[in-house]
């Protein structure tokens, strides 16, 4: 996650992750898109930005390199994200099995015609 969210913060680089929404891209090709905004080494410096917070790979095809969209990195984010959205849905789990056994004491309770149960008290 290190630096994921800076580099997202540059136009540029969303652009750059925009076009290779659509698939591999041969940083020839990424250039040509970006012409008349920023340059051939300013579009190598964003790459590179993107390439470090892994949220893009490359690999080399002869004299090419191709970048494409890091899944990893992109997930990461995303859950990262998800968890701000529902920061108590970490502990729905655990409240769910204590409710399950909570019911399943209740249930025991009854069955064994015993009186109230005690955690109907608490509750």
């Amino acid at each position: 996650m290190e630096g994921v969210f800076e580099a997202l913060g540059d136009p540029v680089r969303r652009q750059l992750l925009h076009l290779l929404s659509a698939g591999e891209q041969p940083a020839g090709v990424l250039v040509e898109a970006m012409r008349g905004r920023i340059s051939q080494p300013a579009v190598s410096h964003h790459l590179k930005i993107l390439r470090d917070a892994g949220l893009v790979q490359v690999r080399a095809e002869g004299q090419r390199r191709m970048y494409s969209i890091d899944d990893a990195g992109v997930t990461g984010a995303r859950d990262w994200l998800d968890r701000l959205r529902s920061p108590l849905d970490a502990l729905a789990q655990p409240l769910d099995a204590l409710a399950t056994e909570i019911a399943r004491g209740q249930r025991e309770e009854r069955r064994k015609g015993g009186g109230r149960s005690p955690m109907r008290d608490v509750v």
